[in-house]
């Protein structure tokens, strides 16, 4: 078999481990892959691991520069990717299943706090957030909203009726309805540009915290198996459920902190496009998984409980730096544009 150089793509990042630097050192073929015992024993959600994980997914997408294509199926790195998916999977489904069934877990998630109230991070940054903590919030976000919608077309094939219809529909409008300059990860780098942020993909992989990339990887693991595809309709009715009422308190964010006109906008639509997305996710999506394949409520289920973690954990990380007066960041951001 012909090797594929690669030419394009971004910059293999840091290690930030034993296991994550050799896997950097494997793809640049410069060392060994770590085997499956340097894998145990660490910490699932910690920042060795899903980095390495991130790196093994990355390579279903636009892969890194340097790297030949064909790694893509390398079966040692499946074989280390498995080993990296297994905890992962297995701790997300010893904390985070708080619901039995798909219509109980996505009832709650449309339950708002009272105006006021709320706690979240679209909430401090809608209050009181500075322009320095939307530029980190953006740089975070950036490694899942500037490949937005790609892991959730992986569950097209493994749908039927109308939860493919009405999931297509949905993806359509995620990538633009046809028009390359709305696609969402288009307005997601024209945002950034706006508050003066490399729209690089995987610019900030580097500075995310291991939260970022567990959020990332979640869409990547349920995308990638199609025994998990249940969870992956409840991961994807999580994101389009909430997103509408963040979206609107994250545009008001972006206004009051003078971000710009098209990080304003990212919002904007969200707001209208997501309140639609809601209604066709739930009606569509998952009913019309559910009434083909009603053994899989439960993973539904899961899905949403799995993102509601993650969320969460991502967030505590957010504004436990920020109330404290700290950069939420691993590593400082610069500045390519005046903001």
């Amino acid at each position: 078999m012909a090797v594929r150089s690669r030419v394009g793509g971004p910059p293999l990042p840091e290690g930030r481990g034993g296991v994550s630097g050799a896997v950097v050192e494997g793809l640049r073929g410069a060392g060994p892959l770590p085997g499956e015992r340097a894998v145990a024993g660490g910490d699932p959600f910690g920042d060795d691991l899903q980095l390495a994980l991130y790196l093994c997914y990355e390579l279903h997408y636009r892969g890194f520069a340097g790297v030949d294509d064909d790694r893509e199926w390398d079966p040692e790195l499946l074989r280390l990717r498995a080993a990296l998916e297994w905890p992962f999977l297995e701790e997300l489904r010893a904390v985070a299943t708080r619901h039995k069934g798909a219509e109980e877990a996505l009832d709650e998630l449309l339950v708002e706090p009272p105006e006021g109230e709320g706690t979240g991070v679209s909430h401090f940054l809608a209050d009181e957030g500075e322009l320095w903590q939307i530029r980190e919030y953006a740089a975070q976000r950036s490694l899942y909203h500037l490949k937005e919608a790609d892991p959730h077309a992986w569950v097209l094939p493994r749908l039927w009726g109308r939860a493919k219809a009405g999931m297509a529909a949905v993806e359509y409008d995620e990538f633009g309805g046809g028009r390359a300059d709305r696609v969402h990860a288009r307005l997601f780098a024209d945002l950034m540009t706006d508050l003066g942020l490399d729209p690089a993909y995987g610019r900030y992989v580097d500075a995310a915290g291991a939260e970022a990339l567990a959020l990332v990887n979640l869409m990547s693991l349920l995308g990638l198996h199609r025994a998990l595809r249940g969870a992956l309709v409840g991961h994807f009715a999580t994101v389009e459920i909430t997103s509408s009422p963040a979206s609107r308190r994250l545009a008001t964010a972006m206004r009051r902190t003078g971000a710009g006109a098209a990080a304003a906008h990212f919002y904007d639509e969200h707001v209208e496009a997501d309140a639609v997305h809601e209604q066709v996710v739930r009606q569509e999506v998952v009913s019309g998984l559910l009434e083909q394949e009603p053994h899989l409520d439960a993973d539904v289920a899961f899905g949403v409980d799995a993102t509601s973690y993650l969320e969460d954990a991502l967030a505590a990380r957010l504004l436990g730096a920020w109330r404290d007066g700290r950069s939420s960041l691993r590593t400082p951001l610069t500045s390519t544009t005046t903001v």
